[in-house]
């Protein structure tokens, strides 16, 4: 496999998919700026996944603040842009993961009401995993540290499509990020930057504990899945390392399922 160079950026750094990718993207040649939102007491997370970036000889720059945050998002790209410009190395962020797994579970309607879902909190889970990643994406590309070859990839799930108890915000933040792939794809299609969502199985993530009854949405994945075990995140940050490679410049905006074939079994 061909060994990469440049910088990665990713969101959602210090945990599940985000920490997995980082780690993978490290080992394949690309130095590390992470975004992530930890309080003192998971630190020590971050501060392990930094040391392993460097051991494996990759510069790691992490930031700990709100991804969705308009002055905290315009401050850390500045600041990456410092980074690059003092390295040399203009232009060189190669990969945006966006893996922000933020938002609010709850019922649409529920007895009493006053437990369903808020405006408020509909509003911040569509902000914050998914529109988001076009906010990233205009001030990296448009700032020029993204540029032909780029590749941006978003994480989504097969909850984007299905009904799942209490999931009903987060899937419509789901399928209002694959639409804004597909809607970057053919707008950065001329400038040689793909985007593409990544389906991932059911995966024991943080992000998955969170949900309601989500120990009946593992056993269920383990039942469905042909391959006979859950998806890692491993699993996933291997996928788009291949992904990321300079051959896959005409693969752009699908919906590009990492699941062993999950998805497929009724």
């Amino acid at each position: 496999m061909i060994q990469l160079s440049g910088w990665a950026l990713a969101l959602g750094a210090s945990s599940g998919f985000g920490e997995a990718t980082s780690l993978a993207l490290a080992r394949a040649g690309l130095n590390i700026f992470g975004v992530h939102l930890d309080r003192k007491a998971t630190l020590g997370n971050v501060e392990r996944i930094v040391s392993e970036i460097k051991a494996l000889g990759r510069e790691a720059v992490f930031f700990n603040v709100n991804a969705a945050d308009p002055d905290k998002r315009a401050d850390v790209v500045s600041q990456m842009e410092r980074v690059l410009e003092e390295r040399g190395e203009a232009g060189t962020v190669r990969v945006l993961l966006h893996s922000l797994a933020f938002g609010t579970l709850k019922l649409y309607v529920a007895d009493p009401m006053k437990e369903a879902v808020s405006p408020a909190q509909m509003d911040m889970t569509l902000d914050v995993m998914a529109h988001s990643l076009v906010y990233w994406v205009q001030e990296v590309v448009g700032r020029g540290l993204m540029t032909r070859g780029g590749r941006i990839y978003a994480m989504t799930s097969s909850g984007g499509s299905r009904v799942l108890p209490f999931y009903g915000p987060v899937s419509a933040a789901k399928a209002a990020l694959e639409s804004h792939v597909r809607q970057l794809a053919a707008e950065l299609a001329p400038q040689g930057i793909t985007a593409n969502a990544v389906r991932a199985g059911v995966t024991d993530t943080p992000a998955l504990q969170k949900i309601p009854r989500h120990e009946a949405i593992i056993a269920e994945a383990r039942r469905r899945n042909p391959s006979g075990r859950m998806t890692t995140t491993e699993d996933v940050a291997r996928a788009i390392v291949v992904l990321a490679q300079p051959d896959t410049y005409w693969i752009t905006g699908n919906v590009i399922g990492v699941d062993g074939g999950e998805d497929i079994v009724g």
